[in-house]
């Protein structure tokens, strides 16, 4: 227990005055680091955090979560009735895809094309994005539906033609020739992945196998999931139900890009906890120039009989509330700051007039944050903890110090 007497003495140490100018420009440089220490560190947690879910989000909402791909036969419509499917699963799809180049003018651009019956492609998420623009119920014949980006760079709009040129070729008297088609542009998408959005057009199934000569026992069989986080234990069911298939997810698909994001935070957190560090050790310096300042009021305090735990408690509170107060002011700043960091993002490019966050390095059109109140827990203790590791020191060398050679030239 702390008795009052110890209270009244640290809070009286930890008044400012004038002679103690040099000692108080120590504490407030030990604050400061603390405090943007532990700040920095929730505002970078909280941004990679909102990355990778906003990534996940992303690819998960564009992409199949788990894909089941024939290596001879065709994939038996009998094992989609199978009761763990069902379980597991929202949609059942069946597609193919080819690539092809895009050819608009003097313009030409390489492209995935991905094909799906009419009524599947009005199942996608994709295509009940707020987002997406046009018919969604009409991926039928010749039409087609790109992404907001491809639009841009070709100079499209719906209702265009664009021509496609096949990677599948027709066979004639002086050769190979590859195949070309018409097609007309009837929706444009918005999956918030640059990336996707300009490389990846949807075109009616049959019509996609017959432009690249594929076979109707090539086609993919996309499982949409109930609950697509928790991926590997619902791909396990899936792999039970297709073992004669090749079964890959989403998360199999960006297994090095989340890998990357992973070590990544790891190699930022302990980067940016060396901040802390450094500040904490501050707070040594700065209590061992208040021990130093303080041996007369040290020595009478032990001479009025004061004992040698309580000023061990005096100057450990000291070091303690200083840390403790910069870590709260910390994570009141760094929360802050995570909640609007966009809006930061936003007012800095536009006054500096530079891009801050660009869409084609990034994947995302705005900078994601998500703070997660396990990891400013996890900070905090950690902050904590730092402070009172390095408050033990100053401390102990405080009770003892003697009080007879303390006031010998008093």
């Amino acid at each position: 227990m702390i008795s009052t007497l110890e209270k009244e003495i640290t809070f009286r140490f930890l008044k400012a005055r004038k002679k103690d100018g040099f000692l108080n420009v120590i504490s407030i440089f030990s604050f400061i680091g603390i405090s943007l220490g532990v700040a920095v560190l929730i505002i970078v947690m909280s941004v990679m955090n909102g990355f990778r879910t906003e990534l996940i989000n992303k690819i998960v909402g564009f992409n199949a979560h788990i894909t089941v791909k024939p290596y001879e036969n065709i994939i038996e419509i009998e094992k989609l009735k199978q009761k763990n499917l069902k379980l597991i699963s929202n949609e059942l799809i069946l597609s193919n895809s080819g690539e092809a180049i895009m050819i608009k003018s003097e313009t030409s651009k390489g492209i995935l094309l991905r094909g799906y019956e009419n009524d599947d492609f009005s199942k996608l998420e994709l295509a009940k994005n707020k987002n997406f623009l046009g018919n969604r119920n009409n991926l039928s014949k010749n039409f087609i539906s790109i992404g907001k980006e491809l639009s841009f760079t070709l100079n499209l709009d719906i209702g265009d033609d664009i021509t496609i040129m096949s990677s599948s070729g027709i066979e004639t008297i002086i050769g190979n020739i590859p195949k070309q088609k018409t097609f007309t542009v009837i929706s444009i998408f918005e999956s918030g992945l640059v990336d996707f959005d300009n490389n990846i057009a949807f075109i009616n199934l049959s019509t996609l196998e017959e432009f690249f000569n594929l076979d109707k026992d090539d086609r993919n069989l996309e499982i949409y999931l109930k609950n697509p986080q928790k991926i590997e234990d619902q791909k396990e069911i899936v792999q039970k139900i297709f073992k004669n298939e090749f079964v890959y997810s989403w998360s199999d698909m960006n297994s090095a890009l989340f890998s990357a994001l992973k070590v990544e935070r790891n190699v930022m957190f302990i980067i940016l906890s060396l901040i802390i560090i450094v500040a904490a050790f501050n707070i040594i310096s700065g209590l061992t120039i208040l021990v130093k300042n303080k041996t007369k009021d040290i020595a009478i305090l032990k001479s009025i009989g004061v004992l040698n735990k309580s000023i061990v408690k005096i100057f450990f509170l000291v070091g303690v509330i200083i840390g403790t107060s910069a870590t709260i002011f910390g994570i009141i700043l760094g929360v802050t700051f995570s909640i609007y960091v966009e809006n930061l993002r936003q007012f800095l490019s536009t006054l500096f007039n530079i891009s801050l966050f660009p869409e084609e390095i990034y994947f995302l059109s705005t900078m994601p944050s998500e703070i997660n109140p396990p990891s400013i827990l996890f900070i905090s203790l950690s902050s904590i903890i730092i402070t009172i590791i390095v408050s033990i020191f100053p401390a102990l060398k405080a009770a003892k110090l003697d009080p007879i050679k303390s006031l010998k030239y008093e």
